[in-house]
């Protein structure tokens, strides 16, 4: 390549790459600075405290909470918005449903257009114990709900958001692995018919390795996202009661904005960071396609 193509290409990737610093890598770099120091925005106090902040936060009861309940919001979210969205759009993909495919993608995919903080709202009121219907449906099929609260109880707070969580964006997994699988060559799937393959052979032979990126990407969108968890939290509980129902993001928030604590706030952030980047680089290493 000449040395003037070079220049020219350098000349135009210069402004992308110049923003990426900036807007990307450089604020990581100045939290990681700020994560070893406590300050507040409300203080000019600015004292060095090395790896206090991180001593701290291992040592915070809260924090171990938060990190639970991210955890659990992985495990569901890849039960449901992977492999129970595998299951759907392989299904909507059979013969048999084809005339009706779009009505139910469309069905499934309806709720994730909705704001979270209508969703929030309308969950809080479906499972609040005086005005809501989960409770008098319950008691219709002889559970007694007198004392269930759903939202309201440390027990059962967190799985009832996560539950939420899976209602409003298993569609959009869906519809992503729906045109996966219809980008599958028929030729593969005319072949297996012809060695007297079932369907759930050419589900596991076929359908499995031919989508495996759209699933890494899913994958990675998806843990990614139950990691940095925050808005449904925020909107229905807040963390509550108590502290139960709290992720590392609210935890953040709180620590942060209302304790104004920067200096911990930043070292939270940070591992919140290595954690989602530890996390996806495992998963692009699983699947091989660094390679």
């Amino acid at each position: 390549m000449r040395k003037d193509n070079k220049r020219t290409i350098a000349l135009y990737m210069f402004p992308a790459i110049l923003m990426i610093v900036v807007l990307l890598y450089l604020p990581i770099f100045i939290n990681l600075y700020e994560s070893f120091f406590s300050w507040g925005a409300m203080s000019s106090s600015h004292k060095f405290v090395g790896i206090g902040n991180y001593i701290k936060m291992f040592k915070d009861e809260v924090f171990y909470t938060a990190l639970k309940n991210n955890m659990i919001f992985m495990i569901m979210s890849v039960i449901f918005q992977i492999g129970l969205s595998l299951i759907i759009a392989n299904t909507l993909e059979s013969k048999f449903m084809r005339k009706t495919q779009n009505i139910f993608q469309s069905i499934y995919f309806i709720p994730s257009l909705l704001m979270v903080t209508v969703v929030g709202i309308a969950f809080k009121m479906i499972c609040s114990p005086s005005i809501g219907i989960i409770n008098p449906l319950l008691e219709l099929i002889g559970i007694n709900a007198e004392n269930i609260d759903l939202l309201g109880n440390a027990g059962s707070a967190t799985f009832s958001i996560a539950a939420m969580s899976q209602w409003q964006y298993i569609g959009y997994t869906v519809v992503l692995f729906v045109v996966a699988i219809q980008n599958i060559p028929a030729d593969l799937y005319e072949a297996a018919d012809i060695d007297g393959a079932n369907a759930l052979k050419k589900f596991f032979y076929i359908t499995l390795p031919e989508i495996k990126d759209t699933i890494l990407i899913n994958m990675i969108i998806t843990i990614t996202g139950s990691i940095r968890e925050y808005d449904e939290v925020f909107v229905t509980t807040n963390g509550g009661p108590g502290y139960a129902s709290e992720t590392l993001a609210t935890y953040l928030y709180k620590v942060g904005f209302r304790n104004d604590q920067m200096g911990y706030a930043s070292a939270i952030a940070f591992f919140i960071f290595i954690v989602t980047f530890a996390i996806g680089l495992l998963q692009m290493k699983g699947y091989k396609l660094d390679e």
